[in-house]
C-alpha cells in the first residue's frame, strides 16, 4: 500500500485542476487497455471504454457478461476543488503594484488564502489556434504569488470583523509585481507574459487559469500517517475509485466510474453531474451493445447501484461541540458511509435504502474493509451535498462513501493514509460484490 499512497500523492501533485486530473486519468486507463468509445463501433463483455467530456469530466466502463439493462455498479466522484479563478480582464495596477484579479470558486474561507504561496495552473487559447499550457509557481525556480494582508499593528478595524467579512472577495487579488514608478508596472508585466509565455493581455479573454496553493503533497505528523495536501476533496475519492476500477477484469455486471467537474459550485454546466453527460455516456455504451434504445438506457440506470464517492467531515476533537460524537467519523477509523447528507432536515440529500446498505455491510465485512457510518456534523449545525441525489434521480440505489477530511475546503487539507487505503479497498469490494442477487 506504500506504492498506492505514493501514487495518490503524485496524482495530487500533477492534478491541481480538473483538466490535469483528466489528462492523468486518460493516460492511466489507456495503458490499462481502455479505448475512446468514439473509436469503437461495437462492445462486448470484457471491453473497456472511456468518454472524455471537454477535458474536464470522464466516464469509464468495463462491459459485463450480464445484460446491461439489469444495471451497473457505479463509482462516482468529483475532480474539481475550491480555488480562485482568474477573471477575463484580470491585470491592473495601483500605486506601482500590479495585481491579478480573481473570483473565488466554491465554498472557501477567504481569509485562509492570504499571505501564502500560490501557483497558476491553466490553459490559454490563442486566436491563431495555439493552446498554451500554463503551470507557474510549482518548480523551485518559478516565482510564486500571494494575496497581501494587513500587518497586525494597524489591523484593529479588520480584526473586529467576522471571518466572512475579514476580506472582501474583490480583494482576493494576487500581487504580480511592485515597481518604483507608477503606471509602468503593468506594461512590464505584460511584456514578460508575451516574451516568456507568448500571452497577450487580450488572450486572458479565452483563458482558464486557476489559482491554487503552491507546493507538493506532504507526509504529516511525526508518525507520517497523515497526508497534508491541496485538493483532497474530492481527488482522494477520485483516485481511489480510479484505482479500484482499473482492477476490474471481465465483470459479471458492467462496472463504471464517473469522475466529474463542477461539484463545488452545485454541479451545473456541461461537465457537471446535473448535465446529461452520464446518461448520454450510458446511451453510447448501450447503443454499441444492443442498439440504440431510450428504454434500455433508462432500465440500465434505474437498475444500477452507485457509491457517490465523496469526503466527509472528520471529527475534530478541538471543536467537538459541532459533532454528534456517536455519528461522527474520526481519522484513521476507515472509510465513511453517509446514509444521507444535506442539511436542515436532510434538505438536498439522497437517503439510501437499508436494503442496499445491508448488502454493502456484508461485502465490506467479507473483504475485511474498515468502515464507519457517520454524518457531517450535528443536525442543526449545517450541512453539505454531493452528487448522490443527482444520480438517484435516475432511480438507482445510491449511498455516499468516502474519506474523512480535517480542514476540508482549506488550502491544505488533512487525511489519514489508513482511510485512503480503506477507501480503495471499499470501492474494490463494491465493484465485485454480488449486489444483484
Amino acid at each position: 500500500m506504500d506504492k498506492f499512497i505514493k501514487g495518490y500523492k503524485n496524482f495530487l501533485d500533477n492534478g491541481k485542476t480538473e483538466r490535469e486530473c483528466v489528462n492523468q486519468i486518460i493516460n492511466q486507463v489507456e495503458k490499462a487497455g481502455y479505448k475512446n468509445i468514439y473509436d469503437v463501433e461495437t462492445l462486448k463483455a470484457g471491453d473497456k471504454v472511456y468518454l472524455n467530456k471537454m477535458g474536464k469530466s470522464v466516464a469509464l466502463f468495463c462491459i459485463g457478461k450480464e445484460d446491461i439493462q439489469k444495471g451497473m455498479l457505479i463509482l462516482g466522484a468529483h475532480i474539481d476543488s475550491p480555488r480562485l479563478d482568474i477573471k477575463q480582464n484580470p491585470i491592473y495596477e495601483k500605486q506601482g503594484i500590479v495585481y491579478l484579479n480573481t473570483h473565488y470558486y466554491g465554498g472557501i474561507k477567504k481569509y485562509q488564502w492570504l499571505a501564502m504561496p500560490l501557483a497558476l495552473h491553466g490553459k490559454v487559447f490563442l486566436t491563431n489556434g495555439e493552446c498554451i499550457d500554463l503551470v507557474l509557481g510549482e518548480d523551485p525556480e518559478d516565482p510564486v504569488f500571494c494575496i497581501s494582508d494587513i500587518l497586525p499593528h494597524i489591523a484593529d478595524k479588520q480584526m473586529k470583523k467576522t471571518a466572512s467579512e475579514f476580506i472582501d472577495g474583490e480583494d482576493l487579488d494576487l500581487v504580480l509585481g511592485a515597481f518604483s514608478q507608477e503606471k509602468t508596472g503593468k506594461k512590464v508585466i505584460l511584456d514578460i507574459l508575451e516574451k516568456e509565455y507568448g500571452i497577450k493581455e487580450e488572450d486572458f479573454n479565452s483563458a482558464e487559469i486557476e489559482v491554487v496553493p503552491a507546493g507538493k503533497a506532504r507526509d504529516s505528523g511525526l508518525n507520517r500517517d497523515l497526508i497534508l495536501a491541496y485538493g483532497q476533496d474530492d481527488r482522494v475519492c477520485s483516485y481511489s475509485s480510479l484505482m479500484a476500477m482499473l482492477e476490474v477484469e471481465n465483470p459479471q455486471y458492467t462496472s463504471s466510474c464517473i469522475l466529474v467537474d463542477k461539484e463545488e459550485i452545485g454541479s451545473y454546466g456541461a461537465t457537471g453531474m446535473r448535465s446529461h453527460f452520464f446518461d448520454n455516456a450510458v446511451a453510447e455504451v448501450v447503443g454499441r451493445i444492443e442498439g440504440s434504445s431510450e428504454l434500455k438506457v433508462r432500465r440500465c440506470l434505474a437498475n444500477s447501484y452507485m457509491l457517490s464517492s465523496d469526503v466527509n467531515s472528520a471529527f475534530d476533537p478541538l471543536n467537538e461541540d459541532l459533532y454528534d460524537k456517536q455519528n461522527s467519523s474520526p481519522l484513521s477509523r476507515g472509510v465513511v458511509f453517509n446514509k444521507y447528507t444535506g442539511g436542515g432536515g436532510k434538505f438536498g440529500s439522497s437517503d439510501a435504502n437499508p436494503e442496499f446498505i445491508v448488502k454493502l455491510r456484508k461485502s465490506m465485512n467479507a473483504d475485511k474493509v474498515k468502515y464507519q457510518f457517520a454524518e457531517l456534523a450535528k443536525v442543526d449545525i449545517g450541512g453539505g451535498g454531493t452528487i448522490a441525489h443527482m444520480a438517484a434521480i435516475f432511480g438507482m440505489q445510491v449511498i455516499d462513501c468516502g474519506v474523512p477530511v480535517l480542514s476540508m475546503h482549506a488550502p491544505w487539507e488533512l487525511t489519514s493514509k489508513e482511510d485512503v487505503r480503506q477507501s480503495f479497498l471499499a470501492y474494490r469490494a463494491f465493484l465485485k460484490m454480488e449486489i444483484f442477487s
